[in-house]
């Protein structure tokens, strides 16, 4: 069984379409720790328990950038069922990197690189 964690983030960032978004992260606490919660446009992910809300947050931030989400940032606006307003800081998570791709012109530019010796 789960109930309200009294604990609330603002996320904002770009989603897989580029377009901009902002919308509240909602946490629940359950038997063995947090859950969050995103619904944006037809998208709802709960993610798995975690251990604290800002693991669970974290798990999010994770799964959103797999599926293509960039500059994510969030803001925590509720804490123990108390508004907090913007007094809190964003916090921003960095892009994750892409793979670098290796073709003919990188392999080149590689062997070309190369000291003797």
């Amino acid at each position: 069984m789960s109930t309200p964690a009294g604990e609330k983030h603002q996320l904002a960032g770009f989603d897989a379409r580029e377009r901009g978004f902002n919308r509240p992260v909602e946490f629940v606490r359950t038997a063995s720790g947090y859950q969050a919660t995103l619904r944006y446009e037809t998208t709802h992910i709960v993610t798995p328990e975690a251990p604290s809300a800002g693991e669970a947050l974290q798990q999010l931030i994770t799964t959103l950038q797999q599926e293509g989400y960039t500059q994510l940032r969030s803001q925590q606006s509720y804490r123990d069922g108390l508004y907090l307003g913007s007094q809190e800081l964003w916090v921003e998570y960095p892009d994750r990197q892409a793979a670098p791709q290796v073709g003919l012109l990188g392999l080149l530019k590689k062997w070309i690189g190369r000291s003797p010796g």
